[in-house]
């Protein structure tokens, strides 16, 4: 299975992005695809809190149009959202050990967590930082190469 990073799904709703295209192309084809494919929710929260941030785009998304992004997402017949099971803390911990994790990157081990809980094959990301996490595979699919 695929899961997708945030930056993925900002790219594929703000049209004003430079990887709009290449993002949205992404995401469509693992949408409408016949194999399962994932979210975790906390990309879906993060998503949410970029979009909408004044500050980030300018024009933000309007919060109805950010929400009914994540519907259409969600009415896709092959996605899994992933969320903590009574066994996450056994897979962050050693992230953030191992990944010497401070600050921010706190959340990028809280997704590697998730994806490796739940089987994930790769995580496609534009997020360097997830290389601290040698066990999640993790593919750049906005880039060539």
């Amino acid at each position: 299975m695929i899961a997708l990073d945030t930056n993925l799904l900002v790219h594929a709703h703000r049209r004003d992005t430079p990887f709009h295209a290449a993002a949205a192309a992404c995401v469509a084809r693992l949408a409408e695809g016949s194999a399962p494919w994932a979210i975790p929710w906390p990309c879906l929260h993060e998503f949410l809190a970029i979009v909408t941030h004044p500050r980030i785009f300018r024009p933000a998304t309007p919060i109805d149009a950010a929400l009914d992004q994540v519907d259409a997402w969600l009415e896709s017949p092959t996605l899994t959202l992933l969320t903590e099971t009574s066994e996450h803390w056994a897979r962050l911990r050693p992230l953030l050990r191992d990944g010497h994790v401070a600050g921010p990157v706190v959340h990028d081990a809280r997704v590697a967590a998730l994806c490796l809980q739940h089987g994930v094959r790769e995580l496609w990301t534009a997020d360097r930082d997830f290389g601290r996490f040698p066990a999640l595979r993790c593919v750049n699919p906005l880039v060539g190469g």
